[in-house]
């Protein structure tokens, strides 16, 4: 799915109009008809106290088209003006003449001298103040109302973005934006649902179709992208039956020191699962009785070191190669890899140890093949790319640092990002349960994987992302976020491979004639 920009998102509504032969007026009441129904199915005529709030400009021209419907579908509905300027957009004002040819109950006007309405907890707030529009500070006796709405403990509904949240930027007074306990989004989402700042401002989203012009949906290109199955599935590559091991590639691990090889395991395991045809790890030699023991599918080879990586030397040649995990950061390693990277032509996953290195010796990273692909969390990123402002900041700083490099930037997280060039795909699975250690090593060995099958590196990390979350979020149910550690996702990435073609469950048709029968 694309996430538009806000400035595409305009875009998109004027052609519509041109397109369809229909006003903005229109294409509000299209819309604000669409939240009326989204709330009209779930009320059912419920005479909840139902409060909408409406601000001066566009969105608040959709909260008046919900009340008008709410009202004269029978609801219990108070309207409010929030007259935070003498701005008025022409769609509001045709809607505020509608609304009040409607009832006699005219809205509310709120100014900073307004006493605050009575709201109880069990009431919906409906949050149509602000929309993608703002594009100043929210006022301090607006910050009120919405410190109010959070006190009441009310259900909060915002149409299109929490009120106060900008699209572009993170808010500097976490007051300044509403609370929102679902959000009905206009034909995209927004970009700020998924970011750890700004995520944070609506628990739920949803998306309502309004009817944007399909071409232009479809033709238009986007910054950002929402993965899920639906846009993973195209990247499936589906095995033939005279397939061999060769076939499918060979991948190779290096990493671990003393104490560490769990971290070489782990990423071997996940490579081979995945699908690899072969796995071999590298590491130093405490690591050959572990690996051999404990992962005997994988092949190994030893440093002569017993403890450290000193030399990255080997007689294979794999289609792909892991570095970093649990390498440690000895002085040792960090020359055996320097080394190792002015005569390697083959792609690589950098995680870990391997992030660090690259941070502490940044000239290495003019050594990086084309298409390397790097697995930060976002400590290592900072280290990679230094601090930023906020998330947005981060993410133009990583797409900068991705199109020095020529490299591919995995920003590993709540709903990961990829990063390549000027594109970011913003992934869906995954759940709390993954925040433990060694989740990131299985995910090195899991994108590893799916290189050596010959996906291209950035179709094995988007896939290879959502896979490692998918396979959490199919086990978590019986595991338990506490419970749930890194070798559970290796178990898990075959329910996940087969998640990918699971159809939804329809009702029985005897169900239904037993329902018809209540």
């Amino acid at each position: 799915m694309k996430i538009f920009s806000k400035a595409q998102i305009y875009e998109g509504d004027a052609l519509t109009s041109k397109k369809q032969g229909i006003t903005s007026t229109d294409l509000m009441e299209r819309a604000g008809t669409q939240i009326f129904n989204w709330l009209h199915m779930r009320l059912q005529g419920a005479q909840v106290p139902i409060h909408v709030f409406c601000g001066i400009g566009n969105n608040g021209g959709d909260g008046l088209v919900v009340a008008r419907h709410l009202i004269t579908h029978g609801y219990n509905v108070k309207t409010y003006i929030v007259n935070h300027s003498t701005t008025r957009s022409k769609d509001f004002l045709n809607n505020y003449e509608r609304i009040k040819n409607t009832t006699k109950d005219w809205p509310v006007l709120l100014n900073d001298a307004s006493e605050l309405p009575a709201i109880n907890e069990k009431d919906i707030i409906v949050d149509a103040i602000f929309g993608i529009g703002l594009n100043r500070p929210v006022d301090g006796w607006i910050k009120q109302f919405f410190n109010y709405f959070r006190s009441t403990k009310a259900f909060v509904l915002s149409i299109d973005i929490p009120s106060g949240l900008a699209t572009d930027k993170a808010p500097k007074d976490p007051e300044s934006v509403v609370n929102a306990g679902y959000t009905l989004s206009f034909q995209t989402p927004k970009l700020a649902f998924f970011l750890p700042e700004t995520a944070k401002y609506t628990v739920q989203w949803e998306v309502l179709d309004i009817g944007i012009d399909p071409e232009y949906l479809y033709t238009t290109p986007t910054e950002a992208e929402l993965i899920g199955k639906n846009e993973v599935l195209p990247i499936y590559q589906p095995r033939q039956k005279y397939s061999h091991k060769g076939t499918f590639g060979h991948a190779l691990i290096i990493g671990g020191s003393y104490g560490k090889i769990g971290a070489v395991t782990l990423a071997s395991r996940g490579a081979l699962t995945i699908g690899a045809g072969k796995v071999t790890a590298y590491t130093p030699k405490c690591g050959y009785l572990p690996l051999q023991i404990g992962f005997p599918e994988a092949m190994v080879i030893t440093d002569k070191d017993e403890e450290k990586i000193t030399s990255i030397d080997f007689n294979i040649s794999p289609n792909v190669i892991a570095f970093g995990v649990g390498v440690g950061s000895d002085k040792q390693t960090i020359t055996a890899f320097e080394v190792f990277l002015k005569t390697n032509k083959t792609v690589l996953v950098i995680d870990a140890d391997g992030l660090n290195i690259l941070s502490k010796k940044k000239s290495l990273l003019k050594l990086l093949p084309e298409n390397t692909v790097l697995t930060p969390h976002p400590k290592e990123l900072e280290r990679l790319i230094g601090q930023w402002e906020d998330d947005f900041d981060k993410l133009e700083k990583t797409k900068a640092f991705s199109k020095q490099y020529k490299c591919i930037v995995v920003i590993k997280g709540a709903n990961t990002i990829t990063v390549f060039g000027d594109k970011f795909y913003v992934n869906t699975t995954g759940n709390p349960g993954l925040a433990t250690a060694g989740t990131g090593d299985v995910l090195t060995g899991i994108i590893t994987g799916l290189i050596a099958q010959s996906y291209d590196a950035l179709a094995a990390t988007i896939f290879g992302v959502y896979l490692h979350g998918k396979s959490a979020d199919v086990l978590i149910e019986n595991l338990g976020y506490q419970s749930f550690i890194a070798s559970h996702i290796i178990e898990g990435i075959p329910l996940a491979y087969l998640d990918l073609f699971k159809q939804p469950e329809q009702p029985k048709i005897e169900d239904e004639a037993n329902d018809d029968k209540k």
